[in-house]
């Protein structure tokens, strides 16, 4: 690491501009990298209109030094001259910037700084708790871990003491703990604020809102937690006690609203209670509501129903057995290769059905029940050959054995007729096919049925608005994935419903983000096999990943008289960088604000 001076030419004056270069080794040989700019030193004793730095020293007061090379003499008697050993510069205190200052600023642009400084910051305290809930949302999005994991490791290793103006030591897992108690009260208040600037900024609209539900559950017992409860795990942890979590998003993957439930909580239960809160928190506009099957209920229905509401969800397959007729039918409407969809009225009734089907869908389900059934008739043929044999006689076990492949086989069960006979030869098990049964299954592969009270739209348009249902799903793959919102460590309920809270600051940073590259798209090249670069749209952690080698560094100047110069700067980006902030309209500070000690240059004796 060394500085190299760089000499330009600007109105008939020559200037000499330096920066901090490292070499590093790459595939194509030792190449040479800008780590930042330090700026132009004076190179001249006569030079006039010397050139002057700000700097502080350890009490936080400021002078002007003027800078020179070692090499170069400097004005005779002039106290606030520093000759810079130019050979001995270092860099010191390396800092994450890129990541956490992009988080910074899509804080900012939601206004969420103002926000939580209204609602949390009344009371003074050593650390304003505004900036604490900031630091819990950009840990969420960039490197999201416990409260203690925050504390040791990935706070001190950012730079958001500097971005944020905090002093060293401040942050701690109790304060951070502290903050969630009080950022909590806040919930209605804060979906309220995100639903109008996500209108002011993208102009998202929520008439058409998609609901779903997703669990997660919580390392421990518990037990003072009564939400905390065993139910249906879509984490595969039967084993952990969990709780439900209802998302509420816009067709664009913009959230309305969350609500928490108990973890043995029946999805089509939950429908009332997010009806009553949706209403009392935005009034009664008909709204279109979008759910799937495991949600949809006669009672949920008919109480969308009576508030004046409109759906459109998916139906139980055992329902598409009155339309068997239909599906028969020629009369299909392609509205993508794979995918055909018809309308069905019902006569005299208020909703229309919408039968689909997918080519993709259809062969995945035929391999599906394919193989179980390869796999049932192998373990029927093995248990018939084991008591023909007489390996196998006594009959209860033979109806235990009998019971256990059924039930392992369950997807494909109905497809068999299977008994235990008297023959002349003795007991034994037999089995066939049900034909019926097995044409109505390959009839109904690869199809599903939509139910609607909407009066307007054709099948084409009916099935597009539910696809959009895939923004919900993309949601929860967000919380679960990048965001990391499982597993719950804390014990306490106010404590569990203020993490979720915080992992949907989270994903409303994520969401900006992404919808930011959407309107301004953000590309990488990325080598194809015939050698042709080709554009590939950044997603929101590829950009994170991407921004999260910038970073912030103290560059340290030795000088002729024993003392040590501390310029804190941000290193330089990649063009790739550079492209990418400028899509984003996010400039970076060439230097940090002179206004907090931790943040300035210094000099230090």
């Amino acid at each position: 690491m060394f500085l190299r001076s760089n000499r330009r030419t600007k109105d008939g004056k020559n200037h000499t501009y330096w920066s901090l270069v490292e070499t590093t080794r790459t595939p194509d040989g030792p190449r040479q990298k800008t780590l930042c700019y330090l700026g132009e030193l004076n190179s001249s004793a006569q030079a006039r209109g010397l050139r002057t730095t700000e700097v502080f020293n350890e009490q936080g007061e400021a002078h002007q030094l003027k800078l020179f090379p070692s090499h170069v003499e400097p004005p005779a008697d002039d106290p606030q001259v520093a000759r810079v050993l130019v050979n001995r510069v270092r860099l010191e205190r390396t800092r994450q910037f890129g990541a956490c200052y992009l988080g910074l600023e899509l804080w900012k642009r939601l206004q969420l700084d103002r926000f939580f400084e209204e609602a949390v910051d009344s009371q003074e305290a050593d650390v304003p708790w505004s900036r604490i809930a900031a630091i819990l949302a950009i840990n969420r999005l960039c490197a999201p871990g416990s409260e203690l994991a925050i504390e040791e490791r990935w706070y001190p290793a950012t730079a958001l003491d500097d971005l944020l103006g905090i002093e060293e030591g401040k942050i701690n897992d109790t304060r951070l703990y502290r903050c969630l108690d009080r950022i909590l009260p806040h919930k209605t208040k804060l979906e309220q604020h995100l639903k109008e600037r996500y209108g002011e900024l993208f102009g998202a609209e929520f008439d058409l809102l998609l609901y779903d539900l997703t669990s997660t559950y919580v390392e421990g017992a518990a037990e003072k937690n009564p939400m905390m409860r065993r139910g249906y795990s879509r984490d595969h942890r039967p084993d952990c006690e969990q709780m439900v979590i209802a998302l509420i998003v816009n067709s664009e993957g913009f959230p309305f609203s969350y609500e928490t439930f108990d973890g043995n909580r029946a999805d089509v239960s939950t429908m009332e209670t997010i009806l009553r809160m949706v209403e009392r928190k935005y009034g009664k506009a008909r709204r279109i509501w979008v759910m799937d099957r495991g949600i949809v209920s006669e009672a949920n229905l008919q109480a969308i129903r009576k508030r004046g509401g409109q759906y459109l969800v998916g139906t139980p397959r055992s329902q598409m057995k009155q339309f068997e007729k239909e599906l028969l039918k020629d009369d299909w409407t392609r509205v993508r290769p794979d995918v055909e969809v018809k309308q069905v009225p019902i006569p005299q009734g208020e909703e229309t059905y919408i039968l689909c089907r997918t080519a993709g869908r259809k062969e995945k389900e035929k391999a599906i029940r394919s193989r179980f059934s390869t796999r049932i008739e192998g373990a029927l043929n093995r248990l018939a050959h084991a008591i023909a044999a007489g390996r196998l006689k006594d009959r209860n076990k033979m109806e235990r054995r009998l019971g256990r492949i059924q039930a392992s086989h369950s997807s494909v069960n109905d497809l068999y007729e299977v008994a235990l006979r008297d023959t002349p030869e003795g007991l034994r098990l037999v089995w066939e096919m049900k034909e019926d049964r097995k044409v109505w299954r390959e009839l109904r592969e690869g199809a599903y049925m939509l139910r609607t009270n909407l009066q307007a739209g054709t099948a084409e348009e009916l099935w597009s608005k539910y696809m959009q249902l895939t923004e919900a799903e993309a949601s929860f793959r967000a919380l679960k994935s990048e965001l990391s919102i499982r597993p719950l460590f804390h014990q306490l309920e106010p404590r569990i419903k203020a993490h979720v809270m915080v992992a949907f600051l989270g994903y409303a940073l994520w969401v900006t983000l992404k919808h930011l590259l959407k309107r301004r798209p953000a590309i990488i090249p990325k080598e194809s096999k015939s050698g042709v670069d080709n554009a590939q749209p950044l997603s929101p952690m590829k950009v994170l990943a991407l921004l999260s080698t910038l970073q912030s560094a103290d560059i340290i100047l030795p000088t002729t008289d024993g003392r040590e110069l501390r310029l804190r700067r941000v290193t330089e980006p990649t063009a790739e960088q550079k492209s990418l902030l400028y899509q984003l309209g996010i400039s970076l500070p060439e230097r940090f604000e002179p206004n907090r000690k931790c943040s300035v240059d210094s000099a230090i004796a």
